[in-house]
């Protein structure tokens, strides 16, 4: 087999957290668009991840189990910022990882009641019931807010909701704790997982700023960052390529595919035609 035109996705979500395709639909998708690999990376839950395995059983793909976690990184006393730590071939039912993330989603979901409560309040037509029933059995994210709200013609996209009404200075949104980034590399490590930093480009950061952050992550077992994304401009690739060089850490690569949330992209195929050779997995081991 020509190794050249084998790709792989690392960085994938499903309807556990802020996907539209079920576990066993990526699998599916993942061999119809001619990946050997993906992994399963949803944002601070593993839930899909045996129903993933499941489905991919018998048939030409691997799954990767993994998962993005949020943490909340100090950049100074007044300035905090979101980052995202991608944990890959972790065993999804290690005890700690599963408590963890459960204490997580119980947060969570007490904080989205709350912005459910704030919109309401403020006309908008959403109640914490009729968005858990719109979306059973998923993790609730800012991005099925906004699609609620969409369904319901109370706004004209999911991108003004993001800016306008779902903006994390805005007047509805509930702030909820994090992870820090220390917390969530060490839940990985101890999960027999490897750490990565999820789109480091992401976060608006000044140099300095990127290269205290990775200094500090390393030190706590960070192994890898994610060089090649949807995301990527110009020179972004060569850059974040840089960073890894220069930390001496691996590159990872995915399309953080959403489904028809993040309807431009693929599975395996991101913008600007973006394709993740298989020769990557190799930093997984």
């Amino acid at each position: 087999m020509n190794f050249a035109m084998q790709y792989i996705d690392l960085h994938v979500h499903s309807c556990c957290s802020d996907g539209t395709a079920t576990p066993e639909e990526l699998v599916q998708l993942a061999i119809d668009n001619n990946l050997v690999a993906f992994a399963l990376t949803d944002h601070d839950t593993v839930e899909g991840v045996a129903r993933a395995l499941d489905a991919a059983k018998g048939r030409n793909i691997q799954v990767i189990p993994g998962v993005e976690l949020s943490c909340e990184y100090t950049i100074s006393p007044s300035r905090k910022k979101e980052i995202h730590i991608l944990g890959y071939n972790l065993d999804h039912t290690q005890p700690e990882l599963v408590d963890t993330l459960s204490k997580i989603a119980e947060e969570r979901d007490n904080r989205n009641r709350q912005m459910c409560k704030n919109l309401n309040a403020a006309g908008f037509p959403i109640d914490y019931e009729s968005l858990t029933a719109r979306f059973k059995g998923t993790i609730l994210t800012r991005a099925h807010f906004a699609r609620f709200l969409l369904e319901q013609g109370a706004i004209p996209s999911i991108d003004f909701a993001f800016k306008e009404i779902l903006a994390q200075d805005g007047p509805y949104f509930v702030s909820r704790k994090y992870l820090t980034p220390q917390s969530g590399i060490e839940l990985i490590k101890k999960a027999g997982g490897i750490a990565v930093l999820a789109h480091p480009l992401l976060y608006k950061m000044s140099v300095t700023e990127l290269h205290r952050l990775l200094t500090e992550t390393k030190g706590y077992g960070l192994r890898g960052i994610e060089a090649m994304y949807s995301r990527n401009r110009g020179n972004d690739e060569a850059f974040v390529r840089k960073l890894a060089q220069d930390f001496d850490l691996f590159i990872t690569g995915g399309t953080d595919f959403h489904g028809t949330n993040k309807p431009d992209l693929e599975i395996g195929r991101g913008e600007g035609n973006l394709r993740v050779p298989v020769m990557l997995l190799e930093n997984l081991k």
